[in-house]
């Protein structure tokens, strides 16, 4: 069916909007229209509107009936649960907290969670249904066409010509699941855009006819564009050639949590200590579902104080629970001065043009998501505009490294207030004023400008010329000397273009683990020719998720080979870097190179690549090769045994390998995995040898991988059954690579951990199937178990509770080895802040709150471990669904402080600290690999 619209859709943090115009509209005549988008504005009440707010409430059973839900066209039947979208949810939202999915866009580029599992509404009540951030984008997507399709059922909406509009910050891994979550939604086929270079083309086409007077004094265009949850920064350069302005978009900004859901948050810490102040208490935490609740009626007191006739203040009124809904009602006064003064001066101060964006924590980190610590908006236009000062320079007739044009869009900036304060430091800086392009309607521009776009593609409108916003470099496997690498796609690369690097050859190796590591700059200084080599050891060049895969030949080459190949990279149509393998002898075979989009950021790892072995690593390798190699050898059980201090003399202290050796190692132990089964002395030291060199499961490219190697290993369980310390040895090793699994791979650990400890209570007889474990095992095993669901945690919690308050003789309070082990794995298993696990799947803070309760009744003096077990269970993440009560913590710190314990574990319980290798070790039980660090 011939495409009969352009539709542009807007997908946005706090909204959605789609614009449309027919495709084949005369030459100069294309006119774009809203989509009025039918939803929702109360129970059983349906309107068509221009704005699809960016949330879903999921209701009580019976909160609403069906009735009062129907819309227009039938109901998505894989919803499970009635889902309210449109304004009757942010309404509902509003008034109920913990039911309303929000700002899912953010959760999008956020690397430290799985954003493809159910986790929001976060910090919800257990009995909330929830989804993931991927499955509440495709949820709008879906119910966009749903609602075009009941109005254009001859026109699908999957069968328009569509662009998605995406920040032009967002990295790779966004941008892969903002596809994939179209892709969920039904729509397979369309193009992404940058938002800024959307909002530009909005206005273009607006003032087409007239572009050589509008743009005859402007050389360079500053669009910053506050959204709900980013800040999103580009700039285009204008060139006049023979009268008619030419456009490029020569920089975009690196991606900022900061928009104007971080206002209304700061608004919402001020009303809460306002309340409490008329209240008589000192610092009271609301939940988060109640702050949730204060954001959004703060919202729209924000939206009134700072329009153009606001009044002098305006009220909030946050609702009681429950039975008190009413009457738990309290109201505070906002007044037009405090909101100028919190949201004008706490995130547009006047700054100087040289300042950097400071690092120090704020206190508007909330709701899980890692919001810029410099809530300054100026200052990170500061920043952004000194990374292209050279470009910015030489655009200028005098020299100005600043802009000469401003062009402001988002809903933040219909406060006039704040477009005077924006324009007013962006002249102090360039010594004259900027001209300020009019954004008629910024709530609408985004989507508008989408469309335009593909219209400027039909030559109907003025082109930008965009292409790559970053230069990409390959990074050369080099052991030794100055980082270097290849440039593999320059900044401004056009999209659709591939680009073969023929002077630049590669060994690829087929059947075995490879991986890639690239990094990215959008700053200038960094652009360079393909293939050209460049230094890239300066903090301009950012890291990406590295490639890492197993990638086969052909089957009658064997399983394991080399082959010659070059690289072959292209900016695609849809807005994504695609890089290729192409066989040097055959360019018909290519093997497509994909980036890692899980949970890259979950640990610090100094990934380099290994380079070519060392001497001791060949000699190491041959060591192992003597034990377990497929030729048995003449050794003796010393011999064996001896094994670890033999690598230790040729390699070093075992505590100081780096994460790269450990795992060059693994993969000699791996390819030798037979061996173990000579005797029960091979493997033990096999078992013992293999989880360290793997420990923690992750933090290395591969790792992945060489996990679903081991797995397999699983059910077949220890070869040597009746060796007791093999047995040992076969739990430690699933409990040092633990972070490396999956859930449902946990899960199985789980079966075994109950059925031990069952068979351990009761005596009863040993399973066939199931590796015997001490009750010891079982404990460390149990609370490495970050991934299991979190009921089962609460379950293993008020079991090891049970031990620990178990009266003398069992185990008598007193003794501190009898209780230190159940203290130490509550610790672990109801901690504020996991270790690799997602940081959804923590112990709710009221089961915690009640173990504390049982700890705090214990003698710390004489059982060291209950701080151990307090410290980590009250630790501050600035999550407020995570953290624990003000008072609870009080009362911790105070008796942190009547046993003289250290000021660093103190201050874990006051604020959020970046844990020392020490602590780490106090965590964990050992030490992590040099180069991994736990993330705060």
């Amino acid at each position: 069916m011939a495409r009969q619209y352009i539709v542009g859709i807007d997908l946005g943090t706090t909204n959605t909007v789609v614009a449309y115009a027919p495709v084949d509209a005369p030459e100069g005549r294309a006119a774009i229209t809203l989509f009025e988008i039918e939803q929702l504005v109360a129970p059983g009440q349906v309107a068509a509107l221009p704005l699809l707010p960016s949330v879903r409430y999921h209701p009580l059973d019976g909160e609403l009936p069906a009735a009062d839900l129907r819309l227009p066209w039938p109901q998505d039947a894989a919803e499970t649960q009635p889902v309210v979208f449109g304004q009757l949810a942010r309404r509902l939202g509003a008034q109920v907290p913990g039911r309303m999915v929000a700002s899912a866009k953010s959760w999008l580029s956020h690397t430290a969670v799985d954003r493809l599992a159910p986790i929001l509404p976060w910090g919800a009540a257990p009995d909330v249904p929830k989804v993931s951030p991927v499955a509440a984008s495709a949820s709008y997507l879906a119910y966009l066409r749903s609602a075009w399709n009941s109005k254009f059922p001859d026109h699908p909406l999957e069968q328009q010509e569509l662009v998605l509009t995406v920040p032009a910050s967002f990295d790779e891994g966004a941008r892969a699941l903002t596809l994939a979550a179209a892709r969920q939604a039904g729509l397979h086929q369309l193009r992404l855009l940058e938002e800024p270079q959307a909002v530009f083309y909005d206005w273009l086409f607006r003032h087409r006819g007239e572009l050589t007077g509008e743009l005859a004094h402007t050389r360079m265009v500053l669009v910053c564009d506050v959204g709900g949850g980013t800040t999103d920064l580009s700039l285009i350069k204008v060139d006049l050639q023979d009268g008619q302005p030419q456009l490029t978009r020569i920089g975009v900004g690196n991606h900022v949590m900061l928009g104007g859901d971080n206002m209304d948050l700061a608004l919402a810490h001020v009303t809460e200590a306002k309340m409490a102040h008329m209240a008589g208490t000192e610092q009271p935490r609301l939940s988060s579902g109640a702050l949730s609740q204060l954001m959004e009626r703060c919202r729209a007191a924000k939206e009134q104080l700072l329009a153009a006739d606001a009044p002098g203040q305006a009220q909030v009124t946050l609702l009681g629970s429950g039975s008190r809904m009413i009457g738990g009602m309290r109201s505070v006064a906002l007044t037009k001065e405090e909101v100028g003064s919190i949201i004008v001066d706490g995130f547009f101060p006047l700054v100087a043009a040289a300042e950097r964006v400071q690092q120090a924590r704020a206190g508007i980190v909330e709701f899980g998501l890692p919001y810029a610590r410099d809530a300054a908006v100026t200052r990170h236009i500061a920043d952004f505009l000194q990374q292209h000062a050279t470009a910015l320079q030489a655009a200028q007739e005098d020299g100005t490294a600043m802009p000469d044009t401003l062009l402001l869009n988002g809903g933040v900036f219909r406060a006039a207030a704040l477009v005077e304060r924006l324009q007013h430091t962006l002249g102090n800086w360039r010594g004259a004023p900027l001209r300020l392009l009019h954004n008629d309607n910024p709530d609408v521009a985004v989507a508008r400008g989408a469309v335009a776009y593909a219209l400027a593609l039909q030559g109907q409108a003025p082109r930008i010329d965009a292409g790559a916003a970053r230069s990409y470099f390959l990074v050369l496997d080099e052991a030794k000397g100055p980082k270097r690498g290849i440039c593999i796609l320059p900044r401004g690369s056009e999209s659709g273009r591939e680009i073969l690097l023929a002077d630049r050859t590669f060994a690829l190796r087929l059947g075995q683990p490879v991986r890639f590591h690239v990094m990215t700059s959008n700053a200038d200084g960094a652009d360079a020719a393909p293939g050209e080599l460049v230094d890239l050891d300066d903090p301009k060049y950012v890291r990406l998720p590295p490639i890492a895969t197993v990638l086969q030949g052909a089957k009658s080459a064997g399983s394991k080979q080399e082959t010659a190949v070059q690289l072959a990279t292209a900016l695609t149509e849809v807005g994504t870097l695609e890089m290729h393998c192409v066989n040097l002898s055959d360019a018909s075979q290519r093997w497509l190179l994909e980036f890692d989009l899980r949970q890259y950021n979950a640990a610090g790892a100094s990934d380099q690549p290994e380079g070519a072995p060392s001497p001791q690593l060949t000699a190491a390798i041959d060591k192992i090769d003597r034990i377990f190699g497929k030729s048995p050898q003449q050794v003796t059980a010393k011999e064996v045994k001896q094994l670890r201090a033999q690598l230790e003399q040729l390699l070093g202290e075992r505590e100081q390998w780096t994460t790269s050796l450990l795992r060059q190692l693994f993969d000699a132990l791996w390819q030798r995995a037979r061996g173990r089964r000579r005797s029960a002395e091979h493997e033990r030291v096999w078992l013992n040898l293999t989880g360290y060199c793997l420990r923690p499961g992750f933090g290395h490219a591969l790792d992945d991988w060489r996990l679903e190697q081991l797995w397999t290993l699983f059910e077949a369980g220890v070869r040597h059954a009746d060796d007791k310390q093999a047995r040992a040895e076969w739990w430690t090793l699933w409990r040092r690579v633990a972070g490396g699994l999956g859930a449902t791979e946990q899960l199985r650990l789980l079966d075994d951990f109950a059925f031990n400890l069952q068979t351990n209570k009761e005596g009863g007889e040993a399973s066939p199937t199931v590796v015997a474990g001490s009750d010891e095992d079982m404990l460390r095993l149990g609370a490495s178990l970050e991934r299991i669901p979190v009921a089962y945690k609460a379950e293993i919690g008020g079991w090891l509770l049970e031990r620990i308050e178990q009266p003398a003789p069992a185990v008598p309070a007193r003794d501190n080895t009898s209780a230190s082990r159940y203290l130490w794995a509550l610790g672990r298993i109801g901690a504020r802040q996991p270790f690799h696990g997602s940081t959804h799947d923590v112990v709710p803070t009221e089961v915690v709150e009640g173990w504390l309760e049982a700890i705090l009744a214990l003698d710390w003096k004489k059982v060291e471990s209950a701080a151990f077990a307090a410290v980590h269970l009250a630790r501050m993440t600035d999550d407020r669904s995570r953290d624990l009560p003000l008072a609870l913590r009080e009362r911790i710190v105070q008796r942190l402080l009547a046993i003289n314990a250290p000021p660093a574990t103190i201050t874990m319980v006051q604020q959020v600290v970046q844990l020392d290798q020490a602590t780490e070790r106090w965590i964990l039980g050992e030490s992590l690999p040099p180069g991994l660090k736990l993330i705060a």
